[in-house]
Formats: C-alpha cells, sequence, structure tokens
C-alpha cells in the first residue's frame, strides 16, 4: 500500500477546501494501491512561504509517513516558483511522489515532471500578473485623489485616503514583539 495525504489550501478564511477534497478522494478511489494516511487543510494565501498545515506536512514527510501527496492545482501547493521548486525537491530527496488531480500529473514518471516544471512557472506568471493589476488600480485610484481629493468605489463609496480604515484599536500603538513571537523558530 502506498500511504497517501491531501494537501488543500484556499486563500481566505472564509472560503472552504471541501471541493477540492472531494476530488482527491476520488482520484484516490481510481488507485487500490493508495491508502489515505492524512488530510492538511489551510486557509491562507499561497504567497506566503509559512503556512501552517504545509508546515506540518513538510515535519511529517521529513519522518516518512506517507509517500505520496495529492494537490488539486499547483496554485494550491505555491504561487512562487522557487518554493514550490524547494517543496518538490525536498519531496524528491524523500522518495516522495506527488499527483495533481486536475491535470493529472504524476511525478513518479519523468513526463510528469516536466509537465509540473512547466505548471509551476504559469502559477506564478498568473500570480505576477494579479500584482500588476492590484498596482494599476492602485495608481488610478491615487491619481483621483491627488485630483479631486476623492474617490468613488464600484459600491459608489467616497474615499478620501488610501489604506484599511481606521478601527477602534488604532488610537494605541501596537507592540512587534507578539509578531515576532508568533513567527520565530519552534
Amino acid at each position: 500500500m502506498i500511504k497517501v495525504v491531501l494537501y488543500a489550501r484556499v486563500s481566505r478564511t472564509d472560503q472552504h477546501t471541501e471541493n477540492q477534497i472531494i476530488e482527491m478522494k476520488e482520484y484516490i478511489d481510481r488507485y487500490p494501491k493508495f491508502e489515505l494516511y492524512d488530510i492538511y487543510e489551510d486557509k491562507i494565501s499561497g504567497v506566503k512561504d509559512t503556512r501552517p498545515e504545509l508546515d506540518r506536512l513538510m515535519q511529517d514527510a521529513r519522518k516518512r509517513l506517507f509517500n505520496h501527496v495529492i494537490f488539486w492545482k499547483v496554485d494550491r501547493l505555491g504561487r512562487s516558483a522557487l518554493h514550490t521548486y524547494q517543496i518538490v525537491e525536498e519531496w524528491k530527496k524523500l522518495g516522495i511522489t506527488f499527483s495533481i488531480t486536475t491535470l493529472g500529473i504524476n511525478t513518479s514518471n519523468p513526463a510528469g515532471k516536466f509537465i509540473f516544471g512547466i505548471m509551476a512557472q504559469y502559477a506564478e506568471l498568473e500570480r505576477e500578473q494579479i500584482v500588476e493589476r492590484t498596482n494599476l488600480s492602485m495608481k488610478r485610484i491615487k491619481k483621483s485623489l491627488d485630483e479631486k481629493g476623492y474617490y468613488i468605489t464600484k459600491n459608489g463609496k467616497k474615499i478620501k485616503s488610501l489604506g484599511r480604515p481606521k478601527g477602534k484599536k488604532d488610537g494605541k500603538k501596537r507592540k512587534v514583539s507578539g509578531y515576532y513571537r508568533r513567527w520565530s523558530s519552534e
């Protein structure tokens, strides 16, 4: 039996991973040698190199608790080609293969490895295009703020400055020590 784990990710906490998990379980059912070992689910941006469940998956991989990882799309694993390659290279050194259900890619063969490399580059390009479009929108809004002193959103709301709106907790300066403790190595 091949011990298999699933990795599902969505970008926000108000989104759900159920559709990804259902499709990955159906994929497992097509291969009688696959045995589901664990499911890892993150609700965080793929741009982040450290994600709680991905970190746990990598720790379990280093302990050699499974042999194969299944994920839904390349961009679910990561938006950076470099980070994605680092993960894949570590899996390769550990003897762990993986499958991408939507593409039918399985890295236990050379063709699957080649196609995956191309798809990782595409995921990074897609992310860079999202950033480019966001920056263009922000530039347009800033120009309107400079010229008119306000900007009307698509919802009809009038804004007079860029950035997050001030809340009730914004009156005092926040400590950064909590941030450092939260992200320091364990």
